[in-house]
């Protein structure tokens, strides 16, 4: 554990009893574990986060290879010729003579309620 061997760890204890006294000592270990475990939690939910994040980047690889090979399928190899679309004949039926007769005349005829 950070290449701190028993001497060390022991030194560093009765340091620490000296400069805080016994009445605080138990509360700054039990601070110390607590803000441990914190890191500890905070390094698990990093290395999950970026795990998730590796796993979606390959999933949205595969998707990008997949819409890219259905778009490729999709498209024709060859160009296709554009075939010329029939012109509205609208036009040429506001002008025909029957159909002008037609409205003068319903026009003309009173509604079927009035007498």
């Amino acid at each position: 554990m950070f290449g701190i061997g028993m001497p060390e760890l022991l030194l560093i204890l009765a340091i620490a009893l000296i400069v805080v006294g016994p009445k605080k000592l138990p509360e700054l270990a039990r601070a110390l574990g607590r803000g441990i475990a914190e890191f500890k939690k905070a390094t698990n939910e990093l290395k999950e986060s970026l795990e998730t994040n590796t796993e979606f980047s390959e999933l949205k690889k595969s998707f990008d290879e997949i819409q890219n090979t259905a778009i490729d399928a999709t498209i024709p190899s060859e160009p296709v010729e554009e075939f010329d679309t029939p012109q509205d004949d609208t036009a040429s039926m506001d002008s025909d003579p029957k159909k002008e007769e037609d409205v003068e005349l319903a026009e003309e005829k009173p509604p079927h309620g009035d007498k």
